[in-house]
Parts: C-alpha cells; structure tokens; sequence
C-alpha cells in the first residue's frame, strides 16, 4: 500500500447538504425549513424551549444547596508521600509543609490547604505541617513515629 492508495471505507464520509442551491437540488428555495414561522429565520437559538409546554428544567425538582464559599482543598494521599520520599524528591529529615510539597510536585497549588488522606502505607518518619488530615491518616503517621501539625480550625472532619 502507498501513501496515494489510502481512502476510507466506503460510506465513512459524506458530502455536506448544500442548502439554497435552486430547485434542481431538492433543497432549493427554503432549504428545508419550511415557511415563516420562528425556526425559519435566521440568529434563533430555543434550545430550551418547549412551545409552550412547562420546560423540562422547570418540571425537575430542585434539591439541596451549593455553597458559594465553601473550601476546595488539594488532596494528597500517604502513599504517595511515601514514595516520593524514597524517590529522593523530599526530604523526610525535614519539617515537610504545604509549600515542600508543591516544589517537590507532588501537589500543583494549594487551593485553600492541603489535606492528607491515608490511603497508602507510610514507613518514614514524618513531620507534616499541613491544613487538614483524615483521622486515619493522623494515626498512621504516628505508628510509624511521626507527627502531623494541622493548620486548619476543624482537624478531622
């Protein structure tokens, strides 16, 4: 097979419906849209719409409540802390805060604070000063001897 010899399979492409091209065309004149009326004309966009009818977005009922200042924090798990620890990344010798963990690439920003989940095992000894840790976490990390400092007013929620 040559580069020229490629083609789709039959049937794969089809060729645009060129509208408004004369009578000859079968859709000549209003180009399939009918007569007057809103959806004839040009600029209309009723994606909503139901004409008339109460819209499907009415008719659900609404539930519950977003709050508009509620806290997004980055999530980091202790595995991963783990391994890039052994990866030489971080320094577990050292205090490790929110920023360490962001230089070293572990976390892209902070958000509001970082929160450290226990998923993973955690065989270093560590001292973490972050916003916010899992009760699981805060215990696994002082089995294996160290000590998390959280920043934040609620510990665990």
């Amino acid at each position: 097979m040559k580069l020229h010899e490629l083609r789709d399979n039959p049937g794969a492409t089809k060729s645009r419906k060129r509208v408004g091209r004369g009578p000859g065309s079968g859709m000549g004149k209003t180009a399939g849209r009918g007569i007057k009326g809103q959806k004839s004309r040009s600029g209309v966009a009723i994606k909503g719409y139901e004409g008339g009818q109460m819209p499907l977005y009415q008719r659900l009922p609404k539930r519950g409540f977003t709050k508009p200042n509620r806290k997004e924090y980055a999530v980091v798990n202790l595995g991963l802390i783990q391994k890039f620890i052994e990866a030489g990344k971080i320094d577990a010798g050292a205090p490790i805060t929110e920023d360490v963990l962001v230089t070293s690439g572990l976390v892209r920003r902070k958000l509001d604070g970082i929160r450290v989940l226990a998923k993973g095992d955690v065989t270093a000894k560590l001292d973490l000063a972050v916003t916010g840790a899992s009760k699981s976490a805060v215990e696994a990390v002082e089995k294996a001897g160290g000590s998390i400092t959280l920043a934040a007013t609620k510990a665990a929620e």
